[in-house]
């Protein structure tokens, strides 16, 4: 299949929208991407907007009314054959603190849906956030259940999630975090520093010992500061770290946003954090098996009763087109949404345009709204648009 579109942008390094653009797949990867003419006539051609690889989000706590902490093999399919529509097309399943026991269960029970539940977005593995969190910057976590990594819990953590667990937040400063990350990175799990009150020099530690992320950038961590640079002070100039920034610009302000990716080119990843109640209206949603309550459908998150923000409504597409609005240029807003988070967890086949990744494709609209999203070549989403259509499986 030849794909024409009026702009292509393949996230390679450097490479920016140049108008016209192609992009040829058989047998479920591209063969080829280019600016210019397409070589043939194409098989579908694009009216409008551009082609970009297909979004990857690393921390989904659920969606369309469905939380993972909670779902069974089914609940896990309609959320995978849904995210096309939001231009996502890989994904990390979340589940954020709980008693050891509970998150092991999940992890065995979550080893039988990866990677490809109903054929929908792929499932990259389980991100474990918690819970060895700091009490104090728990944010919309359960106190009860926050514990230390002792050796005992994090290999519990590991047996039942071999194959399956891919990445776990955890704050550093804790007893035993230190060895607790070098016993995972060793195991090949990420690791990822957040929910935490670390100051930027056991955040370095943390690095030291083998992670390689933050989590949620800004948000559940000690802040910046001039003296004691915290958390994103150590994530933005540590060059082994990259972080996650949830741009619905509710929990960071668009001026904050260009700062993370003014300090930090290409160790930024866009990512949802998205809870139970992104896609659906307004109203009681869960996050972690408790109550939370979205109040309104204009972007704003969802928030416990008390008032603190738990997860979001945001959509993969829609962070990219918030990074654009606070200035930062589409070439990285998009990099940040497919080949930052897939290097990071060492997917070079997923989250470009080139010869050999997987074609996993999205036609972005002008105002960057999904149209279509193709999964190894096939359609897996169309808004009805003619030019779609005719890519439809049989």
């Amino acid at each position: 299949m030849l794909i024409a579109a009026p702009a292509v942008l393949t996230t390679q390094v450097g490479d920016e929208p140049v108008p016209p653009g192609y992009v040829a797949i058989e047998g479920g990867v591209v063969t080829h991407a280019g600016h210019g003419s397409s070589p043939r006539r194409p098989d579908v051609e694009l009216p409008d907007g551009l082609l970009v690889p297909g979004l990857i989000d690393l921390q989904v706590n659920g969606y369309y009314g469905i939380e993972f902490q909670r779902a069974d093999e089914s609940a896990w399919a309609t959320v995978a054959g849904r995210l096309p529509e939001t231009g996502t097309t890989a994904f990390l399943p979340t589940v954020i603190t709980a008693p050891i026991a509970e998150l092991a269960a999940t992890l065995r029970q979550a080893a039988g849906f990866a990677p490809s539940p109903g054929g929908g977005a792929r499932v990259l593995g389980v991100h474990v956030e918690g819970p060895f969190i700091a009490p104090s910057r728990r944010g919309a976590h359960n106190p009860a259940y926050i514990t230390d990594p002792t050796p005992a819990a994090v290999e519990e953590l590991l047996a039942a999630g071999a194959g399956v667990l891919r990445l776990v937040t955890l704050a550093p400063e804790l007893p035993g975090a230190l060895a607790a990350i070098a016993r995972l990175a060793a195991a090949g799990v990420l690791v990822s520093v957040g929910h935490s009150d670390a100051t930027a020099a056991q955040v370095a530690r943390a690095a030291d010992a083998g992670a390689t992320k933050v989590t949620h950038l800004f948000n559940a961590q000690r802040p910046l500061g001039h003296r004691e640079p915290g958390v994103p002070g150590q994530a933005l100039t540590d060059r082994r770290l990259t972080s996650g920034l949830i741009a619905d610009l509710w929990h960071v302000a668009a001026e904050v946003c260009q700062i993370a990716f003014a300090a930090a080119p290409g160790r930024i990843a866009l990512v949802t954090d998205a809870a139970a109640c992104a896609g659906m209206p307004p109203g009681e949603y869960l996050l972690g098996g408790e109550p939370i309550m979205l109040p309104s459908g204009d972007g704003e998150p969802p928030v416990r009763a008390d008032g603190t923000i738990a997860g979001s409504a945001l959509r993969m597409d829609r962070a990219v087109a918030n990074a654009v609005s606070c200035g930062i240029p589409l070439a990285a807003a998009l990099a940040a949404a497919t080949r930052v988070p897939a290097d990071l967890i060492g997917r070079p086949d997923l989250g470009r345009l080139a010869a050999g990744a997987a074609a996993d494709l999205v036609w972005l609209s002008p105002d960057l709204r999904t149209r279509a999203t193709w999964i190894g070549g096939r359609l897996a989403y169309s808004d009805g648009a003619a030019a779609t259509l005719a890519a439809a499986p049989a």
